[in-house]
């Protein structure tokens, strides 16, 4: 249906892929993964046509329709959005705007027995069929359904497209994408700018699309969710794996260890053939046989051991100072915009080592809620820190606040104390700067680089409350392993807002979810939070949203299989990584077979394991 053959892209003298090939074949939905900078929007580019390989082809279906959401858009409308949206279905459009013209000139007519006012019904009826292939009458529900899934509310919907923030633009877009029903739907980060309930929304239309989906994006569990196929652009080349984002990394994982021991041994075959040379090529009746052996190694192509990011070092946050047990205490809190009111008598308590996620649909107030926090702003009420609190605050904006004129390891270096000094190269390598990248200028930096940066920054000062503003905006997979990795062993008190709910998981207690102008708390996990909250609305595809007042609580009892199944799980992840750690350190090949089998064997226990708890309530 769609073939790439032999793909290569090269800029500035270097090979963003060479020689590359895949076919994509109907019903395929499948996660485009990669650093930042591997080439991931490149390729859906060449698909579109927008941009042409180097060299090679692509052959697709002339009957084959294309839909492509990118990263950025440049439109300028002054339409209603519920016009907007009707009006991208170019398709129709035409069907019925000719279908006006028709019904029009069967009015006027009166040749009723002519040939071309028999043909003229003859396209007035495959008119109508194409109309209805198309749904066209069901068109103005579907669009108010797919922008409400959006986030959109009813009133929203006879607003100017221009009257809405480039977040909010980006909605239209996806809808009008959505509406046109493509062949092909290419969508480059599509949930940068949606709440966790319009993520939910999307996740499950595009997990029931008919059509193919190639899809880039830095959200774990939407990958995980929507996709059958994953392609990894990494060094030039392209991996190919017939799952989703998490069994791929099992399956290239195992690769890895398989590429390990086979290193390992061509290794030791290298060194016994050289030994073998050194030893007969100086002997005459030898000589022919070592210059044997030296042409077989001329012949051995060297084994490549693909790294995996996430083997690189972990950063561990400094110590904290002690503070009070109470971290902040809000009392009364109101803010208002003009007539907009956002929050009306708020009061919360924050306890010493508390660890919140801060929900909600964009515009209820998340950012505002912060911005009060830090005295960013002024509001009604109290909100007081406790003693000896120290709070580090980052912000959606704050990749900007740093001096463009400084270099990464002196913007380190201006923060960094005590013992940490000592480590500022390491520490800047566990967040992916290493060698010259240390000594660009700020102002040469990607987004993503400039955010790794601030956090990095943010990470290294004694602060004993975090308050994170979207941390993950433009940061890689890798970059928010690193991320979420040190924020799980930081001993202080973290609120955090964030729309990722994989980033999420695990790494927070409770749940502030802002609502009706207040915020309610509850003490849980927040994907068990999401699961009863939300778990209906994803589903609520052809019907009008349902409203969700009160959260769906599971039974004590499926509770706590479900912590034990969890509890279960993670020993045994520790276990497997216990294991692997050993299986790199080790030469004894017998040794080699042991570990793999029982890593196999903990493997199979983890998947029984997720299996049984995916079971629990169903």
């Amino acid at each position: 249906m769609l073939n790439l053959t032999n793909i290569t892209v090269s800029f500035g003298g270097r090979d963003l892929y060479k020689n590359i090939s895949f076919q994509i074949n109907p019903k395929d939905k499948i996660g485009v993964v990669g650093k930042n900078g591997a080439g991931k929007s490149t390729m859906l580019k060449l698909i579109t046509g927008e941009q042409k390989p180097n060299s090679g082809t692509i052959n697709t279906t002339n009957s084959l329709s294309i839909g492509y959401l990118p990263q950025e858009i440049n439109v300028n409308s002054k339409e209603e959005i519920l016009n907007e949206v009707l009006m991208a279905n170019k398709q129709l459009l035409s069907i019925n705007h000719r279908l006006d013209e028709i019904n029009l000139e069967i009015t006027t007519r009166t040749d009723y027995e002519s040939e071309s006012y028999l043909k003229l019904l003859t396209e007035l009826s495959d008119l109508n069929e194409q109309l209805s292939l198309l749904d066209g009458d069901n068109q103005l529900k579907d669009a108010e359904l797919i922008l409400k899934g959006l986030g959109f509310e009813q009133n929203e919907l006879s607003q100017a497209y221009s009257s809405f923030s480039g977040g909010w633009k980006m909605r239209v877009e996806l809808a009008k994408l959505l509406i046109q029903k493509p062949n092909v739907i290419l969508l480059d980060e599509p949930t940068n700018h949606l709440d966790i309930e319009s993520i939910q929304w999307l996740e499950s239309y595009l997990k029931n699309y008919v059509g193919i989906i190639l899809l880039i994006s830095h959200d774990k569990t939407f990958l995980d969710n929507i996709t059958n196929r994953t392609i990894e652009l990494a060094n030039s080349k392209l991996y190919d794996y017939k799952s989703n984002y998490s069994k791929y990394l099992e399956l290239r994982e195992e690769e890895i260890i398989t590429q390990i021991a086979a290193k390992k041994n061509q290794e030791k075959m290298v060194k016994h053939t050289q030994e073998l040379i050194n030893k007969f090529r100086a002997k005459k009746n030898k000589a022919a046989f070592a210059q044997s052996l030296i042409k077989k190694l001329d012949k051995i192509e060297d084994i490549e051991i693909d790294q995996l990011e996430k083997d690189s070092i972990k950063f561990q946050f400094p110590e904290p100072s002690h503070s009070g047990k109470e971290t902040l205490k809000i009392s009364g809190l109101q803010k208002d915009y003009g007539d907009k009111q956002i929050f009306s008598s708020v009061d919360l308590s924050i306890s010493r080592g508390e660890k919140i996620a801060l929900i909600g649909k964009n515009g209820m107030g998340k950012s505002t809620f912060i911005k009060s926090i830090v005295k960013d702003i002024d509001f009604k009420g109290s909100i007081d820190l406790g003693h000896k609190v120290m709070m580090g605050y980052f912000a959606q904006d704050e990749a900007h606040k740093l001096d463009p004129k400084k270099t990464v390891f002196q913007t380190i270096d201006d923060v960094a104390v005590g013992e940490v000094r000592k480590n500022i190269r390491q520490i800047l390598g566990s967040f992916l700067f290493s060698g010259d990248d240390t000594e660009k200028k700020v102002q040469v930096l990607s987004g993503g680089e400039k955010t790794r940066l601030s956090l990095c920054k943010l990470l290294l000062q004694p602060n004993n409350f975090l308050v994170l503003d979207e941390p993950t905006n433009h940061l890689d997979m890798f970059s928010k392993e690193i991320l979420k990795d040190a924020l799980a062993s930081y001993p202080g008190t973290l609120l955090l807002v964030s729309h990722d709910r994989g980033f999420l998981d695990g790494l927070t207690d409770r749940v502030y979810f802002i609502k009706d102008k207040t915020i309610k708390v509850y003490h849980e996990p927040v994907t068990q939070f999401i699961n009863s909250y939300y778990g209906g609305i994803a589903n609520e595809i052809k019907e009008p949203k349902k409203q969700f007042d009160k959260p769906v609580k599971k039974n004590k009892k499926n509770q706590n299989q479900q912590k034990s199944l969890e509890r279960k799980i993670t020993s045994l992840e520790e276990k497997q990584t216990s294991l692997e750690f050993k299986l790199y350190e080790t030469n004894d090949s017998e040794k080699l077979k042991e570990l793999q089998a029982e890593i196999k064997k903990i493997k199979t226990e983890i998947e029984q394991n997720f299996e049984a708890l995916m079971s629990i309530g169903n």
